[in-house]
């Protein structure tokens, strides 16, 4: 490994699409560049429209190389979704060194080994995630190698998720002229930058709340051990003041980023604001207090459909550490104070700690820079990337360009083989 490699998130949300350059030297992290931009072709998480979906890509990579003015090629990815899967596994093999050492390649083996169950033909494998490793007996080693013994296991879980999703994802991903290099359980990253190992270790609810769905995670014993995304977030409130202000949805938008408050009670009745009416030119006068009492309500709504799938899942809101909210939703003044109110529990804001991406917004961008570096060995690196040319005409994939290349699948299939 060199003293510098690049690793490239892509985040692809409902509301926006963030491409994070994040420059690895020596076991530390930097964020270089960022590029965003509006996000057209994705509802509630999900593409639905894939030339809008290629267009926002190519427009987010564009800002991102033009702060670094670099060639940005190769991406990492999340993926999420009530379509993905969780599976037990477990891989036994005997140690290969002659001196009993355990290395990189018995690694290989015992995580190739624990992929040998039956997945549907409509699923798909995304990752395979250690939960221990177990030698000669020994359990609860998070990394094995370097020890000695002969008799090497691993148990962990196997992320599938739907093929129809994951090709629609890679699909929008190649037509921007991008190759996907690693895919990642966007819950697991997101959790890497946001949350601490105690946390992890005594029980913890990480809640993601984006524009067009919220996704909580439960964290016990240092792994992800339940995870569901239900289709609400930012959307939702956003509507809710459009149809309460009889405003459009862009109009209130605007309003919620300058005046929106999730407390009623640290509303303040002096800051007032005009709104144009839909349908005419007739403009009304409304003050902050008015706008928190649709706000208000639509977060502790929120706050109670997640509490409820807790309680679906098998967990109840009385886990030692709480609550830690990320996502856009979450830098809406107010919402830390109301998710105390309503959940009676320890609960913080996470925000990423480097410079450009304090935000919350950014938790699962930076999260899936920090998650991969552990990879770092295993991903084709981009190092001191190509200076961008002067003007970027990114070309959609053709079929035969695509056929090529053996597509996205095949090349996911053959770097779990030769990597994991």
């Amino acid at each position: 490994m060199s003293n510098s490699d690049y690793i490239i998130s892509l985040d692809i949300g409902t509301s926006k699409v963030k491409v994070i350059i994040g420059e690895i030297h020596g076991g530390s992290i930097n964020i270089v560049g960022v590029g965003q931009s509006d996000s057209h072709g994705i509802k509630k998480g999900s593409i639905v429209d894939i030339d809008e979906t290629v267009q926002s890509i190519r427009e987010a990579v564009e800002r991102a190389e033009g702060m670094v003015d670099i060639s940005i090629e190769n991406v990492i990815v999340g993926i999420s979704g009530n379509h993905i899967q969780l599976q037990a596994s477990r891989g036994v093999v005997a140690v290969s060194s002659e001196n009993k050492e355990i290395g990189d390649e018995d690694i290989a083996r015992v995580m190739k080994a624990a992929q040998v169950i039956a997945v549907p033909p409509e699923r798909e494998m995304i990752d395979v995630v250690p939960m221990q490793y177990i030698v000669d007996g020994l359990d609860e080693i998070n990394d094995a190698r370097g020890m000695v013994g002969v008799r090497l296991e691993m148990e962990g879980m196997i992320v599938t998720g739907s093929k129809t999703v994951i090709h629609n994802l890679i699909r929008c991903v190649e037509r921007a002229g991008l190759q996907i290099v690693g895919m990642y359980l966007l819950p697991l990253a997101t959790g890497e930058i946001a949350l601490t190992r105690d946390e992890k270790n005594l029980g913890v609810v990480l809640v993601d709340m984006g524009a067009g769905s919220t996704t909580l995670s439960v964290f016990e014993m240092g792994v992800l051990t339940s995870f569901s995304v239900l289709p609400i977030g930012g959307e939702y409130i956003i509507n809710d003041i459009a149809i309460g202000l009889r405003t459009t949805k862009e109009s209130a938008r605007q309003i919620l980023l300058k005046y929106g408050c999730a407390l009623m009670e640290e509303a303040n009745k002096d800051v007032r604001f005009r709104v144009k009416r839909i349908g005419s030119d007739v403009e009304r006068d409304y003050n902050q207090v008015e706008l928190s009492t649709i706000i208000e309500s639509r977060v502790a709504e929120l706050f109670n459909f997640v509490e409820d799938e807790l309680i679906r899942l098998g967990y109840d809101t009385h886990i030692p550490n709480g609550f830690v909210l990320t996502g856009g939703v979450a830098n809406i003044p107010g919402v830390l104070e109301l998710a105390r109110e309503e959940w009676l529990a320890p609960v913080r804001i996470a925000i990423p700690d480097y410079i450009g991406v304090r935000d919350p917004s950014y938790t699962p961008g930076v999260g899936l820079i920090k998650y991969a570096s552990k990879f770092l060995r295993e991903l084709p690196r981009q190092q001191e990337p190509k200076p961008v040319p002067a003007k970027t005409n990114r070309k959609p994939v053709s079929h035969q360009e695509h056929k090529e290349q053996g597509g996205m699948i095949e090349k996911v299939k053959n770097w779990f083989s030769e990597f994991i």
